[in-house]
């Protein structure tokens, strides 16, 4: 299992898929287990999650929350080691993808350097904070897993419950590791490389090149009609998982009792409804939507949940009587112990949402407690480990100044640091209101 992750992840999320289904043939053709169950709840509220959310970026209502990013950005510039990394946090909570941090680094270069801050203080840290914010997200795929997982599970724990754990735990990991990033690094006057670099008046110029702006861009009124009802949206989805007793009710396949409809239904459906709302009152060209690099990522950690799930499901069904004795063995005297499983499996397959899809349902089936599992949801982010995701490359070739970087030893990268912060403070944060409000 651990040769597939490390093969496929190499490939990316399809990849990671594809090979998965590798250990499905070895399992069952070559070790004879019996094949697990793909999570097909979570991968079709994943699909509908992520067309509303393409929808928002083709119809411009993305380009709404972008401007007023960048304004507030702008109107704080000595602040921006704080602010930025709160903006692209935000920015991922509302959209529930990470990638929307990519259009913010230029804006966030061009603040520091002009304030003649190191761009490294609050690039960095921005990429952090915005992946962080996947699991503060109402509507990211990570979220809509872990609700989905629980659900599956027997745990009908509403969406609202777990964003009261996620929300405030990933912002004050944000919050502390954009503190500790106001003083790292050298000012920019005492660092001898960059001085050495804009010596060269070229380098100079390409340093403190002009950003282009959206602030002085006249956007469609459809533009922000699209991001209203997506909001609205959210905020409907979110009051409906707080009052189950208010939803639909039907009968149990027993016949004996009603209970209410399923929140990943419900999901499932105002996601769809939302989309058809933008397309109606938004004037746009649907089919630009599966070209949107928000459906493409999307598609892709679909896939990537289907294949790893159900490869994890496959082998850990198979071996579950002693994975439970030696998690729950484990988890109950050390309950950090779960939180540095779920860090160790999102660097091995690179996505929260696949790293959940492996460690929340072997959890619940160890009987671990939903507590234990909501407490350190913020260990879900581990990839920054290695500075190969996107996001963090991203970030590097935004930095024109060459202080955002890969240090010489690889792991003594720009984001080690921010991202260690924010996950120990996520988790530290997570254990108390966790185990204060269930």
């Amino acid at each position: 299992f651990l040769i597939c992750l490390i093969v496929g992840v190499r490939d990316g999320g399809l990849g990671l898929a594809a090979v998965s289904g590798i250990g499905l043939v070895i399992y069952v053709f070559g070790f004879g287990y019996k094949p697990g169950v793909p999570p097909n709840d979570v991968m079709l509220t994943i699909l509908a999650v992520v067309t509303c959310a393409a929808f928002l970026q083709t119809s411009g209502g993305l380009t709404v929350l972008l401007k007023y990013a960048e304004k507030l950005l702008r109107s704080n510039p000595k602040y921006i080691t704080i602010l930025a990394p709160i903006t692209t946090w935000l920015l991922t909570v509302l959209c529930g993808t990470g990638h929307v941090c990519y259009t913010m680094f230029p804006i966030i270069y061009d603040i520091a350097i002009n304030q003649n801050i190191r761009p490294e203080r609050p690039m960095a840290v921005s990429s952090v904070a915005a992946q962080m914010g996947i699991c503060g997200s109402p509507v990211s795929v990570a979220i809509v897993s872990i609700v989905s997982f629980l659900a599956m599970g027997g745990y009908e724990i509403s969406l609202a419950t777990v964003l009261m754990v996620s929300i405030p735990s990933t912002f004050f990991g944000v919050l502390a590791a954009a503190i500790w990033s106001m003083r790292r690094g050298k000012e920019l006057e005492q660092d001898k490389d960059f001085q050495h670099l804009i010596a060269d008046p070229k380098q100079k110029e390409y340093v403190y090149g002009a950003t282009e702006s959206l602030l002085n861009k006249e956007l469609p009124r459809s533009n922000y009609i699209s991001v209203s009802i997506f909001l609205l949206g959210i905020l409907i989805i979110a009051i409906m998982g707080n009052l189950p007793d208010q939803l639909p009710h039907f009968t149990t396949a027993a016949g004996d009792a009603t209970k209410p409809i399923s929140m990943t239904l419900v999901i499932q459906m105002v996601m769809l409804c939302i989309a058809a709302m933008i397309l109606f009152f938004c004037k746009f060209d649907v089919k630009k939507v599966a070209d949107s690099n928000v459906f493409r990522a999307g598609m892709v950690a679909l896939v990537s949940v289907y294949g790893i799930s159900w490869a994890a499901n496959t082998l850990f069904t198979q071996h579950m009587p002693v994975l439970k004795d030696l998690l729950v063995n484990y988890v109950m005297d050390y309950p950090w112990a779960y939180a540095i499983i779920a860090f160790i499996t999102s660097k091995l397959v690179n996505s929260q949402a696949a790293a959940i899809a492996v460690v929340v349902p072997l959890a619940l089936k160890a009987g671990i407690e939903p507590v234990i599992i909501l407490s350190f949801i913020s260990a879900c982010y581990g990839y920054f480990f290695l500075p190969t995701y996107p996001s963090d490359l991203a970030c590097i070739g935004f930095d024109r100044s060459g202080t955002t970087k890969i240090g010489r030893f690889i792991l003594n990268h720009s984001f080690m640091i921010p991202g260690l912060i924010g996950v120990t403070v996520g988790c530290c944060v997570g254990y108390v209101i966790a185990h204060s409000i269930m």
